[in-house]
């Protein structure tokens, strides 16, 4: 499938509540790796399927919400198509570490989603 749906984020204002009860809830194995002075992001593993990660919520003033992330081949040209096509840019092309790139749009019906370009390996 050209596009898939590859990882799936969640953005949490309290995340050690949210890695407790997730968990305890699926047995995902969840492994925190560094991101930043004080800062750490935790990656699930959920044996088969799509897996994803939890963060502290980086947007003030809204709940904790989950993000799913599709896959392309080129994110500028994707992220530039989807505004052309009506969707908000929330996050520009953003490089992830050594992983990829991400940038966040708005679909015109208000739906978020992430899009990821991985780094070639």
């Amino acid at each position: 499938m050209a596009n898939p749906f590859v990882h799936v984020e969640l953005s949490s204002n309290d995340l050690p509540a949210a890695k407790t009860f997730y968990g305890k809830l699926f047995g995902w194995k969840l492994e925190d790796v560094p991101m930043g002075p004080g800062e750490t992001y935790t990656m699930i593993g959920v044996g088969e399927g799509t897996g994803g990660g939890m963060m502290k919520n980086m947007v003030p003033g809204t709940p904790s919400f989950w993000l799913a992330y599709v896959q392309v081949d080129d994110i500028e040209a994707a992220t530039r198509k989807a505004e052309s096509l009506g969707a908000k840019v929330m996050k520009d092309v953003t490089e992830v570490m050594d992983a990829g790139w991400l940038s966040v749009i708005v679909d015109p019906s208000g739906a978020a989603l992430g899009l990821w370009k991985p780094k070639a390996r």
